[in-house]
């Protein structure tokens, strides 16, 4: 089952999610199991939406790769993850 994230970055730069996302993805390419990968300024702060495959798969990109790229950057904020139960698509 699809799953998606929402990472409220409170009080994260666009500096730290830069250097986070350089780290885990320096091609820009989606990593595997991840469908789509958005990211924008909110009031204090930066707001990442995704959507994966599965559970497993975000899991395995968060073990393998996300966890130690936050951890560097010094964020210390867990995404919320939710299941998807629809999906419109243009």
């Amino acid at each position: 089952m699809a799953v998606g994230i929402v990472f409220d970055g409170v009080g994260v730069t666009q500096a730290q999610y830069e250097q986070v996302l350089h780290q885990v993805s320096p091609d820009d390419a989606l990593a595997p199991g991840m469908l789509h990968h958005v990211a924008g300024t909110v009031e204090g702060g930066i707001v990442v939406v995704e959507l994966w495959e599965s559970q497993e798969a975000l899991n395995t990109f968060f073990t393998e790769k996300l966890g130690a790229a936050l951890q560097a950057a010094g964020i210390s904020i867990q995404p919320k993850v939710f299941e998807i139960f629809n999906e419109i698509k243009s």
